[in-house]
């Protein structure tokens, strides 16, 4: 691990993000345990691009004077693993809502599935889904969706470089993508199965890399609090 001195000056942290956290969560706990270690009252930490509470995988956190650099790291492509479920369709487009609109799917075949997610390979418009954090007149769309109220989405350019089905056991599909910045996976899930008329939902997503940073060589939240404390603890004795 890197000194206090070096904390404070910046360093990048690759962090696997826990299921049901949300990044600012990562970001606040990385935050408050730094403050210790590093004996100040505030020190900068921030993240290189939201993951939702739902999905884990690579978050990478910058420190002090890196976090100037984000924006590089947010403007990488990203690469995803994950689950989607055909035969219903959620609200929120994956599972933090109740699945709805019951289809059957037992028909659909492997080609269709392959030859689909052919279909969604390069650059293309997505409108992103209303339980998300984009803001709208300075409010978050998620929290206009939880109300009920109805809002116009814009959709934005996004490009699927790669999109691999990686096994299929009906309802559910595995797959791996590598697409730009801004892509949404659960959006993707919802026009998957517009698109095979079955209805579809992201059922599990993991984030495994950032450009070239891996999810492999990324700490786990415990490990790295773990090894402030210890760190600290060593430095006392």
């Amino acid at each position: 691990m890197f000194s206090p001195q070096e904390y404070i000056d910046g360093q990048l942290l690759l962090v696997d993000k826990p299921l049901h956290w949300t990044s600012h969560d990562v970001v606040n706990k990385v935050r408050y345990f730094l403050t210790r270690y590093c004996k100040v009252k505030k020190i900068k930490v921030g993240h290189s691009g939201t993951l939702d509470p739902l999905a884990t995988g690579l978050l990478i956190l910058a420190t002090g004077k890196k976090t100037k650099e984000l924006q590089h790291f947010i403007d990488l492509g990203k690469t995803y693993k994950g689950t989607m479920t055909l035969g219903a369709e959620t609200p929120s487009y994956d599972l933090e809502t109740e699945p709805i609109n019951i289809k059957p799917y037992q028909h659909i075949k492997a080609e269709q599935i392959r030859e689909t997610a052919l279909h969604f390979i390069g650059v293309q418009e997505q409108i992103p889904p209303a339980h998300s954090a984009i803001k709208k007149d300075g409010v978050p769309l998620y929290m206009m969706a939880r109300q009920g109220e109805k809002t116009e989405i814009k959709s934005r350019e996004v490009n699927i470089k790669r999109f691999d089905i990686l096994d299929i056991r009906l309802p559910e599909i595995d797959f791996e993508i590598d697409c730009s910045k801004g892509t949404y996976i659960r959006s993707l899930a919802h026009d998957f199965g517009q698109h095979l008329e079955c209805g579809a939902y992201l059922s599990n997503l993991q984030r495994t890399a950032i450009g070239d940073y891996l999810l492999k060589d990324a700490l786990s939240v415990d490990r790295l609090i773990e090894s402030l404390k210890t760190d600290k603890q060593q430095s006392v004795d």
